[in-house]
């Protein structure tokens, strides 16, 4: 599916937008935010909002562990264990809202 000239004006249109905020602000996810991302041959799925990045997930998984554990392992460390000992509770804390548009 190919976005119209409408739609990708609306896609540059919503990009440009200038928000302030205190939330944490993933540079990797400002990237792609509003971009049409193909899905196969029959639309595109976008990202329209979202809420926390690693760090809340390392945060969440510190507040059961206790202080400590910061100088014991590194954020990304502490991230691999969760996913490799599939924790998925401290995951839960970043959300991400989708558009998926079909044809």
């Amino acid at each position: 599916m190919t976005l119209s000239k409408q739609q990708q004006k609306e896609i540059t249109e919503q990009q440009s937008q200038k928000n302030i905020t205190k939330r944490v602000i993933p540079p990797e996810i400002e990237k792609i935010l509003y971009e049409a991302i193909p899905v196969l041959d029959h639309g595109f799925v976008r990202v329209v909002d979202y809420m926390g990045d690693d760090s809340s997930i390392v945060q969440a998984a510190r507040v059961s562990y206790g202080k400590g554990t910061k100088k014991i392992s590194t954020d990304s460390g502490l991230i691999k264990y969760l996913m490799r000992h599939r924790h998925s509770t401290p995951r839960k804390t970043t959300i991400f809202s989708f558009n998926l548009f079909m044809n």
